[in-house]
């Protein structure tokens, strides 16, 4: 996968892209990542990217021309093009009012071939960038970030570690929150985990058994895998209820998980997703 990063800060990524998993994907071919300044397309002697808004307001905000320039010289295909029909390549535009970036669109971007991410800044970007340039524009969460940069670290990253090869045991990301996994149980047999199914994922625990007078929960040491499934079911659906309830509601859950919820809850859980026995 080619993944383009556009930005006025390049040094930024110096670190985000030179550690673990997306080192390692760049290390084996599986991503080829190339930073661009942005500066370097600005054609003024203070080479300047940003200019007040028409119509007054505070702030600053990035120009056209820059970024323009930048994603033709990258020979993308028309923005037409990558609209219609099942197209490969895309250019993403971080901003504050884009889509909220989650797990499903990190798994519709790992298809792509070519990915180009452009940062904002300042009080944002001129809106004919997301007019003409961009097909998506993404937002990392309800909150203001000083510019694009973390939020373009957070996307690679999380599309990186989807390519095929980049994980050492690839049912982990089957496994993970917010995985929308609906095979709850493995078609070889009982199994020690568990998918995800949409859920926050359950407790992890390691050696020691015992550490400062905490154990390990007694069922994870029993080697009865198929109870083992069920404890960390039951634990995902706990930590959801608990800290992400708003995830229940398009989960995958099975008649059992329903049954638990309920008896947890004290209320029947209705889900807009369908059931999975």
């Amino acid at each position: 996968m080619k993944i383009d990063i556009l930005t006025i800060f390049p040094d930024f990524f110096r670190g985000p892209l030179d550690y673990g998993i997306i080192r390692r994907a760049r290390e084996a071919g599986l991503a080829a990542i190339e930073v661009h300044d942005l500066r370097g397309f600005a054609h003024d002697r203070h080479r300047t990217v940003d200019d007040r808004p028409f119509g007054g307001g505070e702030g600053m905000v990035l120009k056209p021309e820059p970024i323009f320039e930048c994603i033709e010289a990258l020979k993308m295909m028309s923005r037409k093009e990558r609209f219609a029909g099942n197209a490969k390549e895309s250019v993403v535009l971080l901003s504050a009012q884009g889509k909220r970036f989650d797990q499903s669109e990190a798994e519709k971007l790992v298809a792509l071939e070519r990915m180009v991410v452009v940062c904002g800044r300042y009080e944002g970007v001129d809106e004919r960038v997301s007019e003409h340039m961009a097909d998506r524009e993404l937002s990392i969460g309800d909150y203001v970030l000083s510019g694009g940069e973390l939020g373009a670290a957070v996307i690679v990253d999380a599309v990186t570690r989807l390519l095929p090869g980049a994980l050492g045991n690839e049912a982990s990301t089957q496994q993970e929150s917010f995985t929308a996994q609906t095979e709850l149980r493995s078609g070889n047999g009982p199994s020690s985990t568990c998918g995800s199914g949409g859920l926050l994922d359950y407790p992890h625990y390691t050696r020691p058994a015992d550490f400062r007078g905490l154990p390990v929960p007694e069922i994870l040491v029993s080697g009865n895998h198929e109870e083992i499934r069920r404890w960390r079911r039951r634990m995902a659906l706990e930590k959801t209820m608990r800290n992400r309830p708003d995830l229940l509601d398009r989960a995958t859950l099975s008649t059992e998980d329903k049954e638990f919820l309920a008896q947890t809850t004290g209320r029947t859980i209705r889900t807009r997703g369908q059931d999975h026995d």
